[in-house]
């Protein structure tokens, strides 16, 4: 990971660092002096021996955004730099089974249920740094056919952005985890999105891969970068084949297409 001066809120010799040219919808890797404290949008962030912090800027992030950093004695100050806007592409999705974009209240219900089950697993804030090493693509050089951000309007009806980025396979097409891990949530047959798997990447950072046709760990296991962890598939909301790659800081959505690459 590239890291620069972007402030001078520095404390002793050592100052704070983030990634250069930060936008919208991405993954924030910083440093602070040993000591500190570092809070974002109101939460206090995990800091590791080596000063590293993460932290996410969501879809619709402020064009200024700001850090409260405390040093060791307790002197607080305000971090502020600036967050690239992006255009978001607006995708129309026909097709669909109308329960899937309309659905009863029973369905709804289990939405829910399902949903707030996803969420729990996203509450982990593991000391791995698993995430240090950086991220390859789940399936490589396959088309995208979904990027992250797009307004979505399902059989006519406008819905939530997409916050994911999808690559069009075939069915059986083997999903590979783009980074060391530990699966927090894995289920075959969630109604949105079918066979579902979180990769725990430490820091309160997951990886998430829906409409699986089949799964092949299990929540507890360590995974390393490369290791098949399914097959893509069709299950859930979805019209066709492909691997929907999701990326998570806690409840704040990213970007993939964003995060560093292996060194």
């Amino acid at each position: 990971m590239t890291s620069v001066l972007v402030a001078a809120a520095s404390f002793a010799a050592e100052p704070v660092r983030l990634s250069e040219h930060l936008q919208q919808g991405q993954l924030v890797i910083g440093h602070a002096p040993p000591g500190s404290r570092v809070e974002f949008d109101g939460r206090k962030l995990r800091i590791g021996n080596d000063g590293t912090f993460v932290f996410g800027l969501s879809r619709d992030a402020a064009p200024r955004e700001e850090l409260q950093i405390s040093d060791a004695s307790g002197k607080a100050r305000t971090f502020a730099f600036d967050v690239e806007q992006r255009t978001y592409p607006t995708e129309r999705v026909n097709g669909l089974p109308q329960q899937t974009v309309t659905p009863k209240p029973e369905i709804l219900a289990r939405i829910e249920r399902e949903q707030a089950a996803v969420q729990a697993a996203r509450t982990r804030d593991d000391a791995r740094e698993d995430f240090l090493d950086g991220f390859s693509l789940p399936v490589e050089g396959a088309r995208i056919s979904g990027v992250y951000g797009s307004q979505r309007i399902d059989n006519g009806v406008p819905k939530a952005p997409h916050m994911g980025l999808d690559m069009a396979v075939p069915t059986g097409t083997p999903v590979h985890a783009p980074a060391d891990g530990v699966v927090s949530f894995a289920a075959k047959d969630l109604f949105l999105t079918g066979g579902t798997v979180l990769i725990d990447h430490g820091y309160g950072l997951d990886s998430s891969f829906l409409h699986m046709s089949r799964i092949d760990v299990k929540v507890g296991e360590r995974i390393r970068r490369g290791q098949v962890i399914g097959l893509a598939g069709m299950t859930g909301r979805a019209t066709g084949p492909h691997v929907h790659w999701g990326f998570n800081w806690f409840e704040v959505r990213l970007d993939p297409a964003l995060l560093p690459k292996p060194q």
